[in-house]
């Protein structure tokens, strides 16, 4: 095991499983637990620490000291990315959807460029061709023209979401197993690329059911996304499309009033884009008899942190 190795398998001794015995503004009939993701890192922290653990080692193997690329302009991936880059010796390169960046900057572009990340702002429409139907080498070639860089950097996929993301989420459920000391009966997370839930479909067992939350209006999509991963369709999974908030980082009062109570009642902070979504979730379906009575649930905090909402600490 070389050194970049020891420190990746070092980041899973700070993921504790927690026990949440009254979460909720009203109690549920389920035994609920949170696999803390967000304790893996103050900067690479939940599932875009575990989507790049493979990345990384695989551009060290290749000798590619550069990562590049794609997000938004609060997109925790970039975020993600450009802290790996800190702590593990890569430079990085972000490409960002909307030529306006990064000359009209936010909190998450302005930490990205002071951990080292090289910032591009490209088109939405050059942005959504080369992100949503490029081919790796295709991307590679757009990197080049944008960057003026020549071939030699690693490219990751906006989300991070690829074979290896996928490889290394699937670590989660043995890890929440050795925890809990059992096979939990359901296994939740919010969804974005889908890479997160296909990762914990393809490792869980049979009597564990995998629960993902689309965090985007329209997820019906996500199942289809999952199985073109996997290269199958998992016969554990479920994806739950009615919990977005009116879409991808939106929010309501209603989600925002549940995410304080949570937070009150547990210390944990959460945010409002991914994991407060699949908590309203988990809390409506529990409540609603969806979980059978005295289901052992695990809910996984994927962090994100970076892009929680000031509005959460107002009442």
């Amino acid at each position: 095991m070389d050194e970049l190795e020891r420190q990746l398998a070092a980041f899973v001794r700070d993921s504790p499983l927690q026990r949440l015995d009254d979460p909720f503004p009203d109690p549920v009939p389920i035994h609920l637990y949170m696999k803390r993701d967000d304790r893996l890192h103050p900067l690479v922290s939940g599932n875009k620490w575990r989507k790049l653990k493979y990345n990384l080692l695989d551009a060290r193997r290749q000798n590619l000291d550069t990562l590049v690329t794609f997000g938004g302009a609060f997109s925790n991936h970039l975020y993600a990315t450009a802290a790996a880059g800190q702590v593990f010796g890569f430079r990085t390169i972000g490409i960002v959807r909307g030529e306006e960046y990064p000359q009209r900057d936010t909190s998450t572009l302005a930490f990205c460029r002071r951990a080292g990340m090289r910032l591009y702002g490209i088109s939405r429409s050059a942005y959504r061709d080369v992100t949503s139907s490029g081919t790796a080498s295709e991307q590679t070639d757009f990197v080049t023209r944008v960057t003026g860089m020549p071939a030699g950097f690693y490219v990751l996929p906006e989300g991070g979401t690829n074979a290896l993301a996928v490889r290394g989420v699937a670590e989660l459920l043995p890890d929440i197993q050795m925890q809990l000391g059992r096979t939990p009966d359901f296994v939740c997370c919010p969804v974005g690329t889908g890479g997160t839930v296909a990762g914990l479909a393809s490792s869980a067992s049979s009597s564990t059911t995998v629960v993902g939350f689309s965090a985007l209006k329209g997820g019906s999509f996500l199942r289809d996304e999952v199985e073109r991963l996997l290269g199958y369709a998992p016969q554990n999974l479920r994806i739950q499309t009615e919990y977005h908030g009116g879409g991808y980082a939106r929010t309501t009062p209603e989600l925002l009033a549940f995410m304080r109570v949570f937070e009150q009642k547990t210390g944990i902070r959460i945010e409002q884009v991914y994991t407060g979504k699949m908590l309203f979730g988990l809390y409506d379906l529990a409540r609603t008899g969806y979980f059978p009575a005295g289901s052992v649930v695990v809910a996984v905090h994927t962090g994100g942190l970076q892009g929680r909402s000031s509005l959460l600490d107002t009442p």
